[in-house]
């Protein structure tokens, strides 16, 4: 009969886990506010509130037992959430860079810009395309860009310790497609000068990026003119003039991409069409929102699932722990279990009390563990090599209401699945052995 009970109990958590997992917050709002109802309108729900009230009440006299869950739980909500927080702020990032109203044109089948050659032809057809929004001269907002990697020298490393940023070649329109990018300290590059301008979160991770200073890239001595921000991905990129860029790396007139401006989002049906159509042509086009997005898929879905990884590594440890202290709080109210039970208390306000004690201290932990990932991890810098890029890629961590949301409802589950076995050993103990327990 034990091996059958336990077998249910099980499957009890397995199909519990798998609805709480997709259940929004205003479905257990709900489910508090019906719990809450059974506990004040029926016998039972008396009898579980008048039980678990006195479990509580003496929870201060198990303050280390009872810490050991809380702080476990802390612990478990505390790393999952920051990193989750990482790769929320790196998709969040890259997502800030793109917008609906530009575009961006690479190579056919190419995953991104670094792996797209666009030829001398291409680059000039593309920009004739209608649904283009053109500047005070009449000219159409597209910039032919190239792209490559570059090694500098990592800011607080050695001599030899070099790490990858993305060089970016433009032209006059880059800034006009990105109005966001604003010189915020020296002064842009001159066309057909060996100049740079970096953004900061460029300058932040590698040595040597500040203006007055020289670097060299390729086999060339380049000076760095100015710092940038866009508050976006192109932070931690470095820029320079196209054309010097493409000899410097022997590119000839190719370029990587083609970005424009739209005069409309609703003309990016008709300028992708156009493109396709062309038999010139050999073209991928998507809105830059999109391009940018799908470059971090592939890195975001490798931090959730470390993520998640880590977290139920630790929330194994987490619910061993909430179930020995359970077990041990169990034992030494056996005897007032029985009590209770030998008086008319039914098996489920047990239940109900021993799992609400349990959800209690699991709750503290969430909350405690939420909140200290947001005080610490809520916009802290760091940076990863980019999916789909050559560079590093700056970015804050971002602690968000459903992240802080999924830790809690991890903490719960830990408490529930820690709470529930003690619950119905509680619940099953013999009233007469439990009387003759010391």
């Amino acid at each position: 009969m034990n091996i059958v009970t336990n077998i249910l109990l099980v499957l009890l958590i397995v199909a519990v886990l798998a609805v709480w997992i997709l259940l929004p917050w205003y479905a257990v709002a709900a489910l508090v506010v019906l719990f809450a109802c059974w506990m004040a309108f029926t016998r039972r729900g008396h009898q579980a509130a008048s039980v678990a009230s006195v479990g509580i009440s003496t929870l201060g006299q198990r303050l280390g037992s009872s810490a050991v869950i809380v702080i476990g739980i802390a612990g478990v909500v505390g790393v999952l959430v920051a990193l989750l927080a990482m790769g929320e702020g790196y998709a969040e990032t890259l997502r800030k860079t793109g917008s609906v109203d530009t575009a961006i044109v690479m190579r056919g089948s190419s995953a991104a810009e670094v792996m797209s050659v666009l030829d001398h032809d291409s680059v000039t057809l593309i920009p004739q395309a209608h649904g283009i929004a053109r500047d005070a001269k009449g000219q159409p907002i597209a910039s032919p860009e190239i792209v490559v990697a570059a090694n500098l020298p990592i800011k607080g490393g050695t001599a030899d310790d070099e790490g990858s940023v993305q060089l970016r070649g433009v032209g006059e329109q880059a800034f006009a497609v990105r109005p966001d990018v604003k010189i915020v300290q020296g002064r842009n590059f001159q066309p057909g000068m060996r100049e740079l301008i970096v953004g900061k979160g460029a300058a932040k991770q590698f040595a040597g990026l500040e203006p007055g200073h020289t670097i060299q890239l390729g086999s060339q001595q380049w000076n760095v003119v100015g710092v940038f921000a866009s508050g976006d991905a192109m932070e931690s990129e470095v820029w320079g003039d196209a054309s010097v860029v493409a000899d410097t790396y022997r590119r000839g007139s190719s370029r990587a991409s083609v970005t424009v401006r739209l005069a409309d989002p609703k003309a990016y049906d008709a300028f992708k069409a156009e493109l396709d159509g062309n038999p010139q042509l050999k073209v991928d086009v998507s809105t830059t929102l999109d391009y940018f997005s799908k470059q971090s898929e592939g890195m975001t879905k490798v931090i959730r699932v470390m993520g998640i990884t880590v977290g139920l590594i630790m929330a194994i440890g987490a619910m061993f722990g909430a179930l020995n202290t359970m077990f041990a709080a169990v034992a030494a109210r056996a005897r007032e279990i029985a009590t209770l039970r030998a008086i008319g208390f039914r098996g489920l306000p047990v239940v109900v009390a021993v799992m609400l004690e349990t959800m209690l201290l699991a709750l503290i932990g969430g909350v405690i563990g939420g909140l200290l990932a947001w005080l610490i991890f809520n916009g802290y810098s760091a940076s990863t090599l980019a999916a789909g890029t050559v560079g590093k890629l700056s970015f804050e961590l971002k602690v968000s209401p459903a992240l802080l949301w999924t830790g809690l409802k991890w903490a719960l589950a830990i408490g529930f699945i820690g709470g529930l076995f003690p619950a119905v050993r509680a619940a099953r103990l013999p009233v007469t052995t439990a009387l003759r327990e010391l």
